[in-house]
């Protein structure tokens, strides 16, 4: 009996995805283990394994194709002893989201593989040009003009494999001057910004960034935000840095401040277990192990793996994890349980130069640390003027379930902590 392949719920809050890549054909023989696809979600990019054996004897859903519902049919496996050319399922709807084309006969999604490709239809209708999402990107960054190239996917939708052997560098400019007589064209999507006659293109919004947009504005909507600031002195930090890195150089690790500051928050909040809450309505959640999310900036958006249970790491195994987080994280590997979760956050702007910020709390958490940037700055040392090196730190509390005192007391400690660091290698 033929094995349905459905779109996966990757995560416990996901609707739908972009099956980004086949890595499979048809024909091909599968068992249980082997990768079948890359599926993205709004905040990284994941494998489907298969969990039968057997052929696949139909793809129905195209690579590139983006708003595939959870749920939906995306392949067919032919079991053991199947002839794989019977075992066909209907055609996967299309998406919600796109409109469906009139042709003169109806024809199977995909055809079977004896058949030859079916033919290519163009890839606009007037001034819209449909491409996926990972195919705009990737048409970007090359410079490839999708005017001149041709959709094979559903509706004439331009997929990633049509843009093998499209010249490079042929865009045209990003923003053309519209006629004083026309406005500017629309672009796919709804937008809530009048149009002043000003030249602009508009660009859908990813899954992620609409994911932002939509966390952050319920997080400053509904969480009312105190902000509290200090100043801190880097120098014994920076010294104790300068040591440890000496002593782990031969087991290549090299700590960063930003490693350094991970584990001060947490053993500041297992200190301070008042401020490591979440605000539940009716119960205040308390957490008994500080798990620190860390804003990495990617490509479209923000993401913020966490280091578990920081408070109780080695800064050498907090470095180690951070660096292979981090580098997930940019190429949108990222496992759900791997930026799900955490207790309280923390981002650090201080390598781009920024002196100061407050950063918006990442719910449900009721807390997150704003870094700084540490530079040299006249201060009282010992009750006379010296040149010191500073940053200042801005906490960001959920005021329903952090009062200012206990905001001021995690400051305090994690000021402490990272003026005398000897305690956080203790």
């Amino acid at each position: 009996m033929p094995i349905e392949l459905k779109m996966p719920a990757l995560s416990p809050t996901m609707e739908e995805g972009t099956l980004a890549k086949w890595l499979v054909k048809e024909g091909d023989t599968v068992k249980s283990g082997d990768l079948l696809a890359e599926i993205e979600t709004d905040k990284a990019t994941m494998e489907f394994e298969a969990v039968d054996e057997g052929v696949i004897s139909q793809i129905l859903v195209a690579e590139g194709t983006d708003n595939v519902k959870v749920g939906t049919v995306i392949a067919v496996i032919a079991g053991e002893g199947e002839d794989a050319s019977s075992a066909k399922a209907a055609p996967a709807p299309a998406p919600a989201s796109e409109p469906k084309t009139e042709v003169p006969a109806p024809a199977p999604a995909v055809a079977p593989a004896p058949a030859p490709a079916p033919a290519a239809v163009p890839a606009a209708s007037g001034d819209r040009i449909k491409a996926s999402p990972l195919a705009k990107r990737l048409a970007a960054e090359q410079g490839i003009d999708l005017k001149g190239v041709t959709g094979t996917g559903p509706g004439g939708r331009i997929v990633k494999a049509d843009l093998a052997g499209a010249p490079a560098g042929s865009a045209a400019p990003a923003v053309a001057a519209a006629p004083a007589t026309a406005p500017a064209p629309a672009a796919a999507g709804h937008s809530e910004i009048p149009d002043f006659g000003i030249p602009h293109e508009d660009e859908k919004l990813s899954g992620m960034r609409k994911t932002i947009a939509r966390r952050l504005s319920q997080s400053m909507q509904e969480s009312p935000h105190i902000y509290l600031t200090v100043d801190i002195r880097l120098d014994a930090l920076l010294k104790l840095r300068g040591e440890l890195n000496a002593s782990l150089e031969s087991r290549g690790v090299k700590l960063s401040v930003n490693d350094m500051l991970i584990k001060a928050l947490a053993v500041a909040l297992e200190r301070v277990p008042s401020c490591n809450v979440s605000f539940g309505g009716d119960v205040m959640r308390k957490y008994s192990r500080a798990d620190i999310s860390v804003a990495v900036s990617i490509p479209g958006g923000l993401i913020t793996p966490i280091i578990v249970d920081a408070g109780g790491k080695s800064m050498s195994k907090i470095s180690t994890e951070m660096s292979e987080l981090a580098a997930k994280a940019k190429e949108g590997k990222l496992q759900p349980n791997e930026y799900q979760g955490g207790t309280a956050s923390i981002s650090n702007m201080g390598m781009m130069g920024i002196k100061q910020f407050t950063a918006v709390i990442n719910p449900p958490q009721a807390m997150i640390m704003a870094i700084g940037a540490g530079e040299k700055r006249p201060y009282i040392v010992d009750d006379a003027l010296a040149i010191a090196t500073v940053m200042s730190a801005t906490g960001s509390f959920d005021h329903r379930a952090i009062d200012g005192a206990d905001g001021a007391l995690l400051m305090k400690t994690f000021k402490e902590l990272v003026e005398n660091p000897l305690g956080l290698v203790a």
